[in-house]
């Protein structure tokens, strides 16, 4: 059996450092977990054939090196201008990841006598009480890949996100083929978590599943996966607001679509450290999308209403418009609230859904409510908003699966 340890110390042997800001943030990640150097000659020496342990401790090396650089980037503010360059060193990361992975997983194939053999150590980011978490089973550190490939992915869709000047006389924008880009990179990333969840979770001992850190506890895995998916419905909705053929129906189902996810997000989500660090911004992140989902599917649910001809109708759009502009108004409360929690960050410039909402909700509210005064008295107007349509929820993670055994243990089978 393997066990499991945790302590307080960072990767370099010193107390984990917090950064103080992190720059523009549009899709949260709670820092990148990074795997500690392992001595897999000294600990496998002996037990495997020499070609494969060579091999696997370059991968991991590399995967190490790699990691250490690309955390260290994305704990600092970036300028905008090292988008392309970041999104090539996040590209390669992922690479080294699946590389890795396809070699590692030797350790836990079937019959394997070695899944205990190395003791695995990797730096958390949410997990307040365990800087570190080492473990001797690989199926921990497969875990601890798929979750790093994942937070790579959300760090990569948050860059797309970013606002870039083009050369073309306009201000910097999102563009829409970033737009629809992350829409991709969101499923990719909900893909390995539901991977890790399915494949990986269940071959983990009770015991040792306990000892996990609160960074890779299947609530967290799956809030994480669901988040990726709420913000790809984000994307889509954006991109509807912008396409002329889009209608409010399509508009209204994909709103509410969005509050289904956040709303899942939230009772998924474990009991995260609240005090600081990224456990309460984790927290605070959640609050904000379900609040901003809140105003946009009631402003497209109250445009729809208002559509009837009746008094009641009219009553429940008027009702619907106000809800979406007291819940704008709270995401905006909670945004700053987000953004001002350490590690600080700032808000980028709004696009998409968020510009529309601001732009249109105040406005919009406040003259549908003058309008349906004339005709009813304020008291018929005003009223309790009305329920949300409930609407399947149409996006799913990648489906993503372990990728084969490097062809190098094939030579160790052939050799046992």
């Amino acid at each position: 059996m393997g066990c499991g340890a945790s302590s307080q110390k960072d990767a370099v042997g010193g107390p984990r450092r917090r950064p103080g800001s992190v720059g523009d943030v549009v899709v949260f990640l709670p820092g990148l977990r990074v795997p500690r150097s392992v001595d897999l000659a000294q600990a496998l020496g002996g037990r495997l054939d020499r070609s494969i342990v060579e091999r696997l401790s370059a991968l991991r090396a590399r995967v190490v090196e790699m990691a250490m650089q690309e955390s260290a980037a994305a704990l600092k503010p970036r300028r905008k201008t090292a988008a392309a360059r970041h999104g090539s060193s996040t590209a390669n990361l992922l690479q080294a990841l699946e590389d890795y992975l396809s070699v590692l997983l030797g350790l836990v194939k079937e019959g394997s006598t070695l899944r205990h053999t190395v003791q695995f150590t990797w730096t958390n980011q949410e997990d307040n009480a365990a800087e570190e978490t080492t473990m001797a089973d690989a199926w921990y550190e497969v875990l601890s890949v798929l979750h790093l490939m994942a937070m790579v992915c959300l760090l990569q869709a948050n860059t797309l996100l970013l606002p870039r000047s083009y050369g073309d006389g306009y201000a910097p924008r999102v563009s829409e083929e970033s737009r629809r880009a992350t829409v991709d990179v969101f499923l990719k990333a909900a893909g390995y978590l539901d991977c890790a969840i399915r494949h990986v979770i269940p071959q983990i001992s009770p015991e040792l599943r306990r000892q996990l850190p609160v960074d890779l506890v299947e609530g967290n895995l799956k809030a994480l996966s669901l988040q990726a998916l709420g913000q790809g419905v984000d994307m889509q909705l954006g991109l509807a607001i912008d396409s002329p053929k889009a209608t409010l129906a399509v508009k209204r189902r994909l709103a509410c679509e969005m509050v289904k996810y956040w709303q899942q997000v939230q009772e998924s989500i474990p009991d995260l450290p609240g005090s600081d660090g990224w456990g309460k911004k984790h927290r605070l992140f959640v609050k904000w999308k379900y609040v901003e989902a809140k105003a946009a599917a009631y402003y497209f649910h109250g445009l729809i209403l208002d559509e009837g001809n009746t008094e009641k109708s009219h009553g429940m759009a008027i009702a619907a418009l106000q809800a979406s502009e007291e819940f704008l108004k709270e995401s905006k409360r909670v945004s700053e609230a987000f953004h001002a929690t350490p590690p600080t960050s700032k808000s980028s410039t709004p696009f998409g859904t968020a510009k529309y909402m601001f732009d249109k909700i105040p406005k919009d509210a406040s003259s549908k409510v003058r309008i349906n005064q004339d005709l009813y008295t304020q008291e018929k107007v005003i009223g309790t908003p009305p329920p949300l349509p409930d609407f399947a929820l149409a996006l799913t993670p990648d489906d993503y699966d372990l990728p084969p055994l490097d062809p190098l243990w094939n030579k160790e089978d052939r050799c046992q």
